[in-house]
């Protein structure tokens, strides 16, 4: 057995943090991997944003969480930017999330001019935290291989570090041996208050 793909780390890191009923966000739905997994560890009780700014990922999402979430759940579709993730969620879900997942670059299989960028993501970034319940978490899939993913990785990278250590917890997650612009993980935890 081999060591956890990203993804599968991020999943695992927020399994290990989230609980039935509570409410989550996907923030880059794409082909609703994220969404779809979220919804399972929320359950029925629980609520799922997720966010995208092409119609097609939020209709690849919609089939797909209709054929895997047994019974449905409460997932909430918003064809808008994650930078107006604070803006969308209820007031009363802010400081009450359990998880927000971060998954940069383009949509798998569509077009690939349409990618993230600090512009949107860094001011989503910190909307995230804000929403963000103690010992909630924060997860960041970061893809450098295509134009403008290095980028992005850079200026989120300056905004990680400069978090206070009292309030977050920062980990970073990848393959060092690859060298190929494989993608990397970070997370942040939530430990208290701001």
């Amino acid at each position: 057995m081999g060591f956890l793909s990203i993804l599968s780390f991020a999943h695992k890191l927020i399994q290990e943090r989230v609980a039935p009923g509570e409410t989550v966000v996907d923030t880059t739905a794409g082909n609703g991997v994220d969404t779809v997994f979220l919804a399972k560890c929320v359950g029925p009780r629980g609520t799922v944003h997720a966010f995208d700014i092409q119609e097609q990922a939020l209709l690849l999402t919609e089939q797909r969480v209709a054929k895997e979430v047994p019974g449905g759940s409460s997932v909430q579709l918003h064809l808008r930017s994650h930078a107006l993730l604070k803006d969308t969620l209820p007031i009363a879900a802010h400081g009450h999330v359990g998880a927000v997942m971060f998954n940069l670059g383009y949509l798998p299989g569509a077009d690939q001019e349409t990618i993230t960028k600090p512009e949107s993501t860094i001011p989503a970034l910190q909307s995230a935290l804000d929403v963000l319940r103690v010992g909630g978490i924060l997860t960041i899939a970061l893809y450098t291989g295509h134009e403008g993913g290095g980028l992005e990785a850079e200026a989120v990278h300056q905004w990680v570090e400069q978090l206070p250590q009292q309030q977050y917890q920062v980990l970073e997650y990848r393959f060092l041996n690859r060298h190929n612009s494989p993608p990397y993980l970070l997370a942040v935890e939530k430990r208290q208050s701001s």
